[in-house]
């Protein structure tokens, strides 16, 4: 009787790899290798794979992406980008925000190739959405490496506990405890995120 034997292909990666330290050229070559894999590469050269999301973090993301595409529309200031795109950033670590959002005066200086290429850059904006798997101190310290890579405003949301973290340059972070809204004032001038759909 035959049997199915699943063939190496987009979605898979060689367990060896799994855990396994390597350079950012490296990864690179990895994720030109196996592009629908959804993984990372922390600054001290770690590679993370990121399992799939649950029903629940996979709505919240969808309604959380709609908003923000929908002001960037109108808005026309900048681009936003969902949670399949990964950035490079200077420190050496590749990430893939939940959503993000870049300066349209910055876009419309890459290149085409560049903007096909994955990004070496960092966003202006960029959200992560806890799932109920991911550690807040892991994400929280991802949110200080966004700032200090040029990022200007990022929230980790929590639904657990209803709490949205804020961070801006050379601010303290502000916790917002059960926010029914939550405004990108003065970056994203006119956004306002309803929190009632992510909760």
């Amino acid at each position: 009787m035959a049997h199915n034997v699943r063939q190496p292909d987009d979605d898979y990666i060689p367990p060896e790899l799994i855990g396994a330290q390597m350079t950012p050229e490296q990864f690179e070559q990895v994720c030109r290798k196996y592009r629908k894999l959804r993984i990372e590469l922390t600054s001290t050269g770690e590679l993370i794979v990121m399992p799939p999301t649950g029903l629940l973090t996979g709505m919240r993301n969808a309604h959380l992406t709609s908003q923000l595409a929908e002001w960037t529309q109108k808005d026309a200031t900048g681009v936003c980008f969902g949670s399949s795109t990964i950035f490079a950033l200077p420190n050496g670590a590749w990430r893939m925000p939940d959503v993000s959002w870049y300066k349209r005066e910055k876009w419309d200086r890459l290149t085409n190739e560049e903007k096909e290429d994955f990004a070496r850059v960092c966003p202006d904006f960029v959200v992560e959405l806890r799932s109920p798997d991911e550690e807040v101190p892991v994400l929280l310290s991802k949110m200080s490496e966004y700032i200090a890579n040029g990022a200007s405003l990022g929230w980790l949301i929590d639904p657990s506990t209803k709490r949205v973290y804020v961070y801006r340059p050379n601010e303290e972070v502000v916790v917002l405890e059960n926010p029914e809204s939550v405004s990108g004032e003065p970056l994203l001038p006119g956004f306002t995120l309803e929190m009632a759909k992510l909760w």
